[in-house]
């Protein structure tokens, strides 16, 4: 049971909004600007806080972003790591995926490079209580389907 304090400190949320920014590029143009400018949201706030987040990450990664924004204009975001399917085609130089995943490869890549993304992964929210077994075989199924294959070594 929630006491009554507690539900007096929730805020009533006014809306979701998901948003894929690239890392340390958060501007208060589009796509940033309208979809927080229509909740009355603090745009520079936003940027400035983003931008501080992901300065770890190269310029242009995409990152993928949920804000909450509550009926007294303010807001939370959490910042997910790159997808697992860019990640892949990141490490296998590749732009796209194969048009016919199980019969034309489109590149290969050997366990090292999924354990390397699984680490990477492993400190998003969803994953944190994944072993690295665990997002290491979802990885694996993933590249499957985009058509890389993945082997012990390189030959």
């Amino acid at each position: 049971m929630s006491s009554v304090k507690e539900i007096l400190k929730r805020k009533p949320v006014n809306a979701t909004i998901r948003l894929t920014v690239p890392a340390g590029g958060a501007r208060p143009g589009p796509p940033v600007g309208p979809a927080l400018g229509q909740y009355r949201l603090n745009l520079m706030t936003f940027c400035k806080d983003f931008n501080a987040r992901t300065q770890k990450y190269k310029p242009d990664t995409p990152m993928a972003v949920t804000i909450t924004a509550f009926k007294d204009n303010t807001f939370e975001f959490t910042v997910k790591s790159p997808s697992v399917t860019w990640y892949l085609k990141k490490a296998a130089g590749i732009e796209f995926g194969s048009r016919l995943p199980g019969h034309v490869v489109a590149s290969v890549l050997t366990l090292k490079h999924i354990y390397e993304i699984a680490k990477i992964k492993q400190s998003d929210p969803y994953c944190q209580y994944m072993s690295l077994e665990a997002i290491s075989k979802s990885i694996i199924g993933t590249a499957n389907s985009m058509g890389i294959k993945v082997q012990k070594e390189l030959d």
